[in-house]
């Protein structure tokens, strides 16, 4: 069954021959590299049991030594994983629960670890209750519990247990400010860790003395563990004084609640503690694995394209900033290409990944790849036998129903005929209904995984 579920509609929207082979290209990339990057197949294939013998990558653990096993987690990946790692460890697993996406929970199978949907992107009531009875889990642990954590992008909003003095609504007109204001995941983490009991490494704390290691599938550029999912079992290197800075150079300082003000003021002068740092006695029995990240998906798409006999270049896995100017900076290497056969020369696909930001100045909808291809249209018109798509590999982009789009040579002239201005579009963040109109979206429904976004463009 395909991932991408408007895959033929999108190949035969192209109205060149040229245009829709390489628009198949580039969707079957994609398509490659979403399975490759599915949680169970990478917790399958990196966890295994063994007599009594827990082999975790490249750690490795003695199960004789622990009386009980506790799986806990959130994300958009972690009901895949606690279904693959239930099976894996069988009836060595006492109990769990982990969060996962509202709508989802009917996804998974599991009879030892609870599946309790959550809320995103922005933290609600149900994050709060599951994230809350984890806790209750984790209360009373001794020094012969084995705590498995899963972790995967989205966590940060579906595992939220609000600091004493925030209230949920606080926490959410904040996180939602941050959101539209172009911020990175890392600055919008900072602000989030010192407003909860869960993360910044206060899991870890509150499951102190038993044994963690946490199962990470990466949605953060880098794979900085205190980043991902605001590493709730992970030393945090940031301080209120950080989080204060990221709410000033956002200028939603003086717009956030007064209570949050407060307790960063506190923070800061020292009134209230920091979040645990990497000298802190709860981390020595911590370990951290990364299962997956965006490399791996970047990867499996330039392994998918090099069997069409396409000379590939994985750019990067950490591309950054604003959605439109990076694909500015995309689209001037593809022009390079087809100009003068640099870096690589034609029939040749690039690849990176990475995470963009979108400042929201217009009213439209749309999420940062639909806007990031958006700036494209004008760029590589008429460029023929070409196809630029870029997605979520957790299918979803942005507040929409879509994972990401697709655009080729004849794009542009197609939106011309049909009085369809992309500069408009961009100029509004309304990339979702310049795409909706054109039939170039992207779908896919949720993933059940998360490590980034993946941008692929073929020249055939």
């Amino acid at each position: 069954m395909s991932i991408i579920r408007n895959s033929s509609e999108l190949v035969w929207n192209a109205k060149s021959t040229v245009d829709r082979e390489a628009r198949k290209f580039a969707l079957n990339a994609l398509e490659a590299s979403i399975r490759a990057v599915d949680p169970k197949t990478i917790v399958e294939s990196k966890v295994k049991m063994k007599g009594g013998g827990l082999t975790i990558d490249c750690l490795k653990l003695s199960l004789r030594r622990f009386r009980r096993v506790t799986v806990i987690g959130g994300g958009k990946a972690s009901g895949a994983m606690a279904e693959a790692l239930e099976r894996i460890l069988s009836g060595r697993i006492s109990g769990g629960l982990v969060n996962v996406l509202e709508g989802t929970k009917s996804n998974f199978r599991t009879d030892r670890i609870e599946i309790h949907e959550a809320n995103h992107p922005v933290p609600g009531e149900k994050s709060i209750a599951g994230t809350e009875r984890m806790l209750e889990l984790l209360t009373g642990l001794s020094d012969d519990d084995l705590v498995l954590c899963l972790i995967s992008g989205g966590g940060s909003a579906m595992m939220c247990c609000p600091a004493t003095g925030v209230s949920l609504r606080g926490k959410q007109d904040v996180t939602r400010s941050l959101l539209r204001s172009g911020a990175t995941i890392q600055e919008i983490n900072t602000v989030r860790k010192h407003l909860s009991k869960v993360k910044g490494g206060w899991l870890a704390k509150r499951a102190c003395p038993s044994t963690i290691v946490s199962l990470i599938m990466s949605d953060v550029v880098g794979d900085p563990l205190d980043a991902i999912a605001s590493g709730p079992t992970a030393p945090d290197p940031t301080t209120y004084l950080d989080a204060v800075n990221v709410l000033k150079k956002y200028d939603l300082w003086r717009e956030s609640p007064s209570s949050i003000r407060k307790r960063f003021i506190k923070g800061c002068k020292g009134m209230i503690p920091e979040t645990p740092k990497h000298d802190d006695e709860s981390f020595k029995k911590v370990f951290n694995v990364i299962l997956g990240n965006n490399r791996l998906a970047c990867q499996s798409a330039q392994h998918a394209l090099r069997k069409f006999s396409l000379k590939t270049l994985h750019l990067t896995s950490s591309l950054e900033g604003e959605a439109r100017e990076a694909g500015s900076v995309l689209a001037s290497i593809i022009e390079e290409i087809n100009t003068t056969g640099r870096p690589i020369s034609r029939p040749a696909a690039l690849i990176a990944g990475g995470e963009t930001t979108v400042t929201v100045r217009g009213p439209g909808k749309g999420g940062r790849n639909q806007e990031l291809v958006l700036s494209m249209v004008e760029k590589i018109a008429g460029i023929r036998g070409i196809a630029v798509a870029s997605v979520g590999t957790d299918g979803v982009d942005g507040p929409t129903d879509a994972a990401g789009a697709i655009v080729d040579s004849e794009t542009l002239s197609r939106a011309v005929k049909m009085k369809l201005s992309p500069t408009k579009f961009l100029l509004g963040n309304n990339s979702y209904e310049f795409f909706s109109k054109m039939k170039d979206l992207i779908i896919t429904g949720p993933t059940g995984t998360n490590v980034n976004d993946l941008f692929v463009a073929v020249l055939v």
